[in-house]
């Protein structure tokens, strides 16, 4: 099934849910941990939960947002794809650059923490559920409220606020930008959401990994 418009209801009442998932539920449980991962954890399942709950009520069904019940492992199938495809692009730029003096896998490079359960922890926070979460509200949800003003305007738009919270130390977050551009090409292209959720997951964790080979 093509996902369809979202409206600027669903938009509006999405972005208070994760505003107010943030900075009121976040807080009242991070006095219940001593590590940031599993409040981040909680937190992200929670706005993945009010998301879904929020597009089945207005939109009336998850194949709003490109998540139809019946295309779940065909959308993971063709997420694998484009994960394959960017995976050799990425891996021949690399190769490139380093002929030519250029690490790139320093700006890819994530320290990972020491305790064994606590990488688990880490893996599945950052390259599962923090991912998934991203892609509903950022692809799902906001790509295509401004898909009703045309591809470029959507993907642009999209990727820029999928962007500006990653914006740390003044630094341009390159990898942010190549993946909010790929994200939405692939999902306008296959209109199902489990495939930039797919490429989404594998590229965290092959970032991650970058750690593990450090």
């Amino acid at each position: 099934m093509e996902a369809k418009k979202i409206t600027l209801k669903t938009v509006a009442i999405s972005i208070a849910a994760v505003l107010m998932t943030e900075v009121l539920f976040r807080p009242a449980i991070a006095a219940l941990f001593v590590s940031p991962l599993p409040v981040i954890g909680i937190t992200r399942m929670a706005e993945i939960i009010l998301l879904i709950l929020i597009v089945v009520q207005l939109e009336k069904s998850t194949g709003a947002i490109g998540l139809t019940p019946g295309e779940m492992f065909s959308g993971f199938k063709k997420g694998l794809i484009w994960s394959a495809c960017f995976g050799i692009a990425a891996i021949v730029l690399f190769v490139l650059l380093y002929l030519a003096g250029i690490n790139a896998l320093r700006m890819l490079y994530s320290p990972l923490p020491h305790p064994k359960l606590i990488v688990l922890l880490y893996l599945l926070v950052g390259g599962v559920i923090g991912p998934f979460a991203e892609e509903i509200f950022f692809r799902g949800i906001l790509y295509r409220f401004f898909r009703q003003w045309g591809v470029y305007t959507a993907v642009a738009l999209s990727t820029l606020l999928f962007v500006l919270p990653h914006l740390t130390g003044g630094n341009l977050p390159f990898t942010q930008i190549v993946g909010g551009v790929v994200f939405a090409i692939a999902y306008e292209r296959e209109q199902s959401l489990l495939v930039p959720i797919t490429i989404h997951c594998l590229g965290n964790l092959a970032i991650f990994s970058t750690g593990l080979l450090a």
